[in-house]
């Protein structure tokens, strides 16, 4: 079955990589226009996906995830028209110029050609993806979690519908309807079709892609991401973030997940955190110096369990920790941190500006909330991914992420001496 979705869609990303920008939105539009068209056989999808979800014990952040309603649904239709109005960067000259030997070159953006996504209970990633690899001209196989087959089939099948209806072949975007987890291992083996593997999911994942795929992997999307309250932070704005980081959609991957708060403001600083977040219904986990503060305040707390430091809670929990200073807060960092998204909340500049240089994560911010993380945030369109490694992309994937370049040289007859 693989081998032959796989030969479809690297037929397919031949013909996508010569449309042309007005072509591919013409597909953008018709796919925005069938989602909202058949947004009952989608939802009826979710609804059987969420019941099966539920009947297996999904923890209510995963059944966040996986939910989809006619507002939702009508924002994922509104991202894919918001690709459309994006600037195509395929056939972009990147640079060039000509060669003592009269050769002239350039390099120009290319389509990467298939890429394939292995993804969990984010049914809005399937159209995320397909948007972004359209617009690009890439094919796209697509592997959801076994929570949401039945969405991502019937999602799949609207957007089929609209490539056909452009005169575009279906295999140009695929789904692995069966949950069957072996796939995952074929697919990661899957070189002679698939050009870039995406995972985007727990650890575990990511972990087994890095260790077993013959394709080249781009990780991230896992965040255990950081707030730091220095000694000159004001407390009611700092306060403000941080109930927007945690609590604005806690099972997203760039929610705050520890607040390290500077030791000389500790005794003011926390006692006003307990008010704020048990108005939140954030649960606290604290480091011993935080305890003695949190414990006789309204929020619910416990004391944090090492591991916690290491993981994603995607729920209304809360690491906090009392730090010593700006360095202190920097190396915690750097031992539990996952490149994803960090912040620090502070009036002075050097703190601000050692902490952004110090700091090695692919979004950095300075009294802002670590929410913004998002390739529609970020002024790229849905994103197909964030990633927190280093070569070919880094943060919020979009369009230009998905292209690589060729090398075009030419000539007047010309011959190297």
């Amino acid at each position: 079955m693989l081998e032959q979705m796989g030969a479809a869609a690297k037929a397919a990303s031949y013909k996508l990589a010569l449309l042309s920008s007005r072509e591919k939105n013409r597909v953008l539009e018709k796919i925005a226009e069938y989602l909202e068209a058949q947004s009952h056989e989608i939802l009826l999808a979710n609804e059987q996906d969420l019941l099966e979800a539920r009947r297996n014990g999904l923890s209510e952040a995963m059944l966040d995830r996986l939910a989809l309603n006619p507002a939702r649904l009508k924002s994922i239709a509104d991202d894919v028209r918001q690709v459309c109005s994006l600037a195509d960067p395929v056939g972009q000259v990147i640079d060039g110029g000509l060669l003592d030997s009269g050769l002239r070159i350039e390099r120009r953006r290319v389509p990467l050609g298939v890429i394939g996504v292995i993804y969990e209970a984010r049914p809005n990633v399937t159209v995320d993806v397909a948007s972004l690899c359209l617009k690009t001209g890439n094919a796209a196989i697509l592997r959801g979690g076994k929570e949401t087959w039945r969405t991502n089939a019937a999602t799949v099948k609207v957007i089929q519908q609209a490539l056909e209806e452009c005169g575009l072949p279906a295999g140009a975007v695929q789904a692995v309807e069966s949950p069957d987890r072996a796939l995952v291992n074929e697919m990661l083996r899957m070189d002679k079709y698939i050009d870039m593997l995406i995972p985007r999911g727990g650890a575990g994942l990511h972990k087994l892609c890095r260790e077993q795929s013959t394709i080249p992997v781009i990780t991230g999307g896992i965040g255990v991401c950081h707030i730091f309250v220095d000694d000159t932070a004001e407390i009611e704005p700092a306060l403000k973030i941080i109930v927007n980081a945690k609590t604005q959609r806690p099972s997203t991957c760039n929610t705050v997940e520890t607040l390290l708060v500077h030791q000389r403001i500790a005794d003011r600083f926390l006692p006003a955190l307990s008010q704020q977040m048990a108005q939140s219904g954030v649960t606290l986990h604290a480091d011993p110096n935080a305890l003695t503060q949190l414990k006789d305040g309204p929020a619910k707390v416990e004391a944090v369990k090492a591991e916690q430091y290491d993981d994603e809670f995607l729920s209304l929990d809360l690491n906090v920790k009392v730090v010593a200073d700006l360095d202190d807060a920097i190396a915690h960092i750097r031992a539990h941190g996952t490149q994803h998204s960090d912040a620090i909340l502070t009036r002075t500049l050097s703190n601000a500006n050692r902490f952004v240089n110090e700091v090695d994560s692919s979004a950095v911010y300075v009294n802002a909330s670590t929410r913004f993380t998002d390739g529609g945030q970020f002024g790229l369109g849905a994103e197909v991914a964030v990633s927190t490694q280093k070569l070919h992309a880094r943060g919020p994937m979009g369009l230009e992420a998905l292209t690589t370049y060729k090398w075009i040289g030419f000539g007047d007859d010309t011959i190297r001496a």
